[in-house]
């Protein structure tokens, strides 16, 4: 089953600064049928676009979904 979340993350810089990135996370766990996942990219493009996100970010497996995780992807965002 695919998941989208959309998270406001409380995020605290390295030079003191917060800030409160809104972060579009999905997932489409391995061994979806190609058609599914098609339909899947689609959905989750229009609404990237409709929102304007810019943190978005793919995940396989839920289980790797921690704060560290997450953090770590933020870190690109400075």
């Amino acid at each position: 089953m695919d998941t989208f979340v959309v998270y406001s993350y409380k995020y605290q810089h390295d030079d003191g600064r917060v800030s409160y990135p809104l972060c579009f996370i999905f997932s489409s766990p391995a061994g979806c049928k190609p058609e599914q996942q098609m339909m899947y990219a689609g959905s989750k493009n229009k609404l990237v676009q409709t929102v304007e996100l810019t943190k978005v970010f793919e995940i396989r497996n839920t289980e790797d979904l921690t704060e560290e995780w997450l953090r770590e992807k933020l870190g690109f965002f400075r």
